[in-house]
């Protein structure tokens, strides 16, 4: 045999053994176990390394119990489960080593206040006016037979602007703009316009036109300050007094831009009937408001993740009136799950769902999981997902881990999920410590 060949045979059985110690139980426990972790106070953890090998281990025992001791080190049995029991917010640091001296596997722990919410699941009517006046199209105006203009598109006023000022004077209704453009049409001057786009506030002059076919003086603007719509309560966290419904952000039909929210309130609903959803044609849930004079919380954020704001209590026809633990993001498993949502009346139901996939994310994004809808009355009586549902509620293993924000138009049984953490975050319930150099999870 020659050298070429004794290195070849080398290679070949290194490369043998490489991948027999990638495959092997111990190494994949080990590459598969993060180096950080975040858990709720008074929840246990068992880390599993399933190593012949004993570590010493040195930890903050003010924050963490390792097996049980309140130690600040100990040998560990690296073959045996290892149980961690955090005892009060804050972050500490395993540092584990082989024999007392070789670095073995640093893992951060994060321990957050334990928290628990009541599930949702209710239909739910939203009304909300925005913080100032929507532009949601052009329209020209007659100023004689032969001539017609839009002054809002010359003036440079694009779909999805914002009108939050007029000569000075702040506007939130359609009927303030008509009143201050009759007086400057009358006055023969341009108004003064403030504007809102992208989050940037702009000025601009625009001089109304008198419109002959209806003998008064326009803009050449179709504007909009409120919108309504039904969808569905997430969560209510009572001891904060504070909800997240939807899932998704609320936008304008006409622009599809985000609605910045001025005020707006949450109202009791009843479901009336479903238009099932098909392939290529979402259904919906139609619905009515009950008792508009009964509000059940205002809105004060809305958001990619949903609607939130405060509530001071549960609205009826709940599921159940307990409060359940939340999960982490890196908690959700694909397998099976719930949801809770209302087909008819104010009836809440459990019904079956598959989680297909589920997207590692370090920061808030929408599309957290793929689910499919595998109840047989759900399909039946929906087909799927039908548009109304978002907010539903999904529940894995007894915990609220997210819920469902859109559908797919091709395949109307499956859709996204976002997780609850997100929302929870919006709604201004931190599921981290407070200490400023941790990275957002």
């Amino acid at each position: 045999m020659n050298a070429n060949q004794r290195k070849r045979w080398f290679g070949l059985v290194l490369v043998f053994f490489v991948c027999m110690i990638g495959i092997s139980s111990p190494f994949l426990n080990y590459a598969s176990f993060p180096n950080e972790l975040r858990l709720f106070s008074g929840q246990l953890k068992r880390l599993e390394y399933n190593m012949p090998v004993h570590a010493d281990m040195t930890v903050d025992s003010n924050i963490l119990h390792v097996n049980g001791k309140a130690e600040h080190r100990q040998v560990l049995d690296l073959q045996k489960p290892i149980s961690i029991e955090p005892r009060q917010s804050g972050r500490a640091t395993m540092s584990l080593k082989l024999f007392g001296k070789i670095p073995f596997k640093t893992v951060h722990v994060d321990v957050v206040p334990d928290l628990k919410v009541i599930p949702g699941g209710q239909t739910i009517g939203v009304k909300v006016k925005s913080s100032g006046v929507l532009v949601v199209g052009h329209h020209l105006v007659h100023e004689n037979a032969d001539t017609k203009v839009s002054p809002g598109e010359i003036a440079g006023i694009r779909l999805g602007d914002l009108i939050m000022e007029i000569d000075g004077h702040r506007v939130r209704e359609v009927k303030q703009i008509a009143k201050f453009t009759e007086q400057a049409g009358s006055n023969q001057h341009p108004m003064k316009l403030t504007i809102k786009r992208s989050g940037k506030l702009m000025s601009v002059k625009l001089k109304p036109a008198y419109d002959y076919e209806d003998s008064a003086w326009r803009i050449g603007l179709y504007i909009r300050d409120s919108a309504a719509g039904v969808g569905t309560l997430t969560f209510f966290a009572p001891d904060q007094g504070v909800y997240g419904a939807l899932g998704h952000v609320i936008t304008d039909l006409d622009t599809g831009t985000a609605i910045e929210v001025g005020e707006g309130q949450i109202l009791e609903s009843n479901v009336t009937s479903i238009n099932k959803s098909q392939n290529g044609e979402p259904g919906e849930k139609r619905a009515t408001f009950v008792n508009e004079a009964n509000i059940l919380g205002n809105i004060e954020r809305n958001t990619p993740f949903g609607i939130f704001g405060k509530m001071g209590q549960l609205p009826g026809h709940s599921y159940q009136s307990e409060a359940v633990p939340v999960a982490f993001s890196e908690e959700v498993q694909e397998g099976p799950a719930e949801i809770l949502t209302v087909l008819n009346g104010q009836k809440v139901e459990r019904f079956k769902v598959q989680i297909s996939h589920v997207s590692k994310q370090k920061q808030p994004a929408t599309k957290g999981m793929v689910i499919k809808v595998t109840d047989p009355k759900l399909l039946e009586l929906t087909g799927g997902i039908v548009q109304g549902m978002s907010g539903s509620p999904i529940i894995q293993n007894g915990k609220l881990i997210g819920a469902v924000t859109h559908v797919f138009v091709n395949d109307p049984s499956s859709g996204y999920g976002c997780f609850i953490e997100w929302m929870l975050q919006d709604a201004g319930i931190m599921l981290r410590t407070a200490n400023k150099n941790l990275k957002a999870a």
